[in-house]
């Protein structure tokens, strides 16, 4: 179930750890590793390569807070990460727009 989420401790450094992190481990890796799934609607967009929102935002917040969230605490869609991660600076596009 989903529930409002405080982004605010979340910043682009976290980011940057955690796209580290999923280059490091590889996609089923890092899904294994920290239970997100890939992405179905949106992709990050960094440096070229495509990167799932969701779980990139879900492990930037537990680098930044120390809680991990899981899956179903918040929205991977245009009202979740694809919203957060641009205003951190980040280029978040819809699958079908690539």
């Amino acid at each position: 179930m989903t529930h409002p989420i405080d982004w605010a401790p979340v910043t682009a450094d976290h980011v940057v750890t955690a796209l580290g992190e999923y280059d490091d481990l590889g996609a089923d890796g890092f899904f294994a590793e920290h239970g997100f799934a890939p992405t179905l609607t949106y992709d990050l967009i960094r440096n070229g390569r495509a990167y799932p929102p969701k779980a990139i935002l879900g492990r930037a917040y537990e680098i930044a807070t120390g809680t991990r969230l899981q899956p179903d605490e918040f929205e991977g869609g245009k009202s979740g990460a694809a919203k957060i991660l641009p205003r951190l600076g980040f280029d978040v596009q819809p699958k079908a727009a690539r």
